[in-house]
């Protein structure tokens, strides 16, 4: 009995690290590994509809809404970057996020190709969503 004890413990506090965690103010924080854009998709479209510029602290997730500002530290040297999300990827099942190669020098995995990274966000709340959405109406209804 301890031991499956143990492990639902064990399997509780590692599934809270590889997911995430949240805390009362609606930040969300994860750890898993970053890479950066390669040079060739400079001048290309991102997902959500934005020229990729190397220069720009962007990034790319699978999942977060377009225009999430996102906070990524390298663990290794403490050095953090905050990126806004503007397309999706990366494909891998392995990368947790893709970034510019300016945000990847700014924290020092330039160079690296894969690096261990934590990332942390804020989820919208609803009085945020409900501002984002009085801001984006156009007053067309649509």
């Amino acid at each position: 009995m301890k031991i499956l004890l143990l492990l639902v413990a064990f399997f509780t506090l590692n599934f809270l690290s590889v997911n995430g965690q949240e805390n009362d103010e609606n930040l969300v924080l994860k750890k898993g590994k970053a890479t950066y854009y390669h040079s060739k998709f400079v001048g290309r479209k991102t997902t959500s509809g934005q020229v990729y510029r190397h220069e720009k602290l962007t990034a790319a997730h699978r999942t977060l809404p377009f225009g999430t500002e996102v906070t990524v530290t390298n663990p290794k040297n403490g050095k953090s970057v905050t990126v806004v999300i503007n397309d999706r990827g990366p494909f891998n099942r392995h990368l947790m996020i893709d970034l510019s190669q300016s945000a990847a020098k700014e924290i020092g995995i330039f160079g690296a190709g894969i690096a261990p990274v934590e990332m942390s966000y804020e989820l919208p709340g609803k009085e945020k969503l409900a501002a984002k959405k009085l801001d984006n109406d156009d007053g067309n209804g649509i």
